[in-house]
């Protein structure tokens, strides 16, 4: 019981490095990908108009100059000179800020988005590169196994219990192997350029990554209702509260607009005349108002503003739709690999057995090199199929992860 103990506690703690380094390499992404950068600045610029809309109409100054200077009782007026301010019906900048606060939200929940998407991508190439390298273990380890083969062969050949042709064959199944590893070897530089490139770095940097990984007899339990918490669909929510402020601000601005303002006028004084008010300026203070009684235009904006919101339900609840189907689909794809992992498994082991069988009879001198091939090559199918199920398993469990927002 103490051995289970050990052995189940270093199991774990493999799993927690494996985690901590793969999300090193996420955390890595998300300071340095430019689409990120290109998400936040665009928050911060959904940010800086709240600002921008805190603000008044402009203030009007006007000046003008009498040309020919009409005479009143008074004096005669030389010029005129205004200054008027419109203001906004009570709480409109308010509801105006409050709309652009909620189209930050938005940006903010799309930045969400986009680093969850990356934070898919980097794992899911970084599966890749396990599986690639992890391939090209396999690869070696079979190459190997195959020069042992050949040297059995070479004296067999030499005391007559083997053909030339057992040699050829074992070098031909040798050279189809090493192409397998090269080709591989490109395959793991195109990978890892491409996972480089998602961490917006040199492309030739090199990707260190686990030795070895499992798939775990059971995985947590998560129902559709955890869809509900995806940023996908918090986004529509967003957008929708967009639409309530964006009618809030509609029904403030529908409102009439107050306007202050004062005329003054210099006159000059009558020289041939004495009284009390002789050359006395005029000051004239004003109030007007702004009545939006011809325009259809809010009422316009409400509907469209009703219908927005019937479109924004509408695309929820078809994305919706596409995230249980996705996360039906990795569910099960993460189960096949499971299952396709243990029958890898029994295949790899039986195989084995079948193998040291036929090294057995290396002794009484009736070994087959063909039936060796044979089994060597069933042997690698079954690694290969094995490490392309961890790769599988953990892919889909990376894709249910972004589904469910963990």
């Amino acid at each position: 019981m103490k051995n289970v103990k050990i052995i189940i506690g270093l199991l774990l703690v493999s799993a927690f490095a494996k985690a901590q380094e793969l999300q090193s390499y996420i955390q890595e992404a998300e300071r340095n990908n430019p689409v990120i950068q290109a998400y936040e600045l665009r928050y911060n610029i959904a940010e800086e108009k709240v600002n921008e809309v805190n603000t008044l109409p402009n203030t009007v100054v006007s000046a003008g100059y009498f040309v020919s200077e009409p005479e009143t009782r008074t004096g005669a007026q030389r010029a005129r000179f205004s200054i008027s301010q419109m203001l906004p019906w009570f709480g409109t900048i308010t509801a105006r800020e409050n709309y652009a606060s909620s189209m930050a939200e938005t940006e903010f929940v799309e930045i969400a988005i986009a680093k969850r998407k990356l934070a898919l991508s980097v794992a899911q190439s970084y599966y890749q590169l396990y599986a690639n390298k992890a391939k090209l273990d396999v690869l070696n380890e079979n190459i190997q196994l195959l020069e042992t083969y050949e040297r059995l062969a070479l004296t067999s050949v030499e005391v007559g219990k083997a053909s030339a042709v057992d040699v050829l064959r074992l070098q031909i199944r040798q050279n189809e192997l090493q192409q397998q590893k090269e080709v591989l070897q490109e395959e793991y530089l195109a990978e890892q350029a491409s996972f480089n490139n998602l961490l917006n770095r040199k492309e030739n940097i090199p990707v260190e990554v686990v030795q070895e990984m499992s798939i775990p007899t059971e995985d947590p339990k998560y129902g559709k209702e955890s869809l509900a918490h995806n940023p996908e669909l918090i986004k529509y929510d967003r957008l929708y509260e967009s639409i309530e402020q964006s009618e809030l601000l509609n029904q403030k601005e529908s409102a009439p607009n107050i306007g202050f303002g004062l005329d003054y006028v210099p006159v000059s004084e009558r020289p041939d005349m004495t009284f009390g008010d002789n050359g006395k300026d005029i000051v004239m203070p004003m109030v007007s108002l702004s009545i939006p009684i011809f325009n259809n235009r809010y009422s316009s904006i409400s509907k469209q503003n009703e219908l927005k919101q019937l479109e924004i339900e509408s695309k929820k609840n078809e994305r919706l739709n596409t995230l249980e189907t996705a996360f039906a689909k990795a569910t099960s794809q993460r189960n096949q690999a499971r299952i396709q992992f243990n029958t890898q498994k029994k295949n790899l082991k039986q195989a084995k057995d079948a193998e040291e069988i036929l090294i057995k009879s290396y002794v009484t001198g009736i070994i087959d090199f063909k039936d060796v091939l044979d089994i060597q090559e069933l042997q690698l199918k079954f690694q290969m199929n094995q490490i392309e199920s961890v790769r599988t398993y953990y892919a889909q469990s990376a894709i249910v992860n972004y589904l469910i927002n963990q």
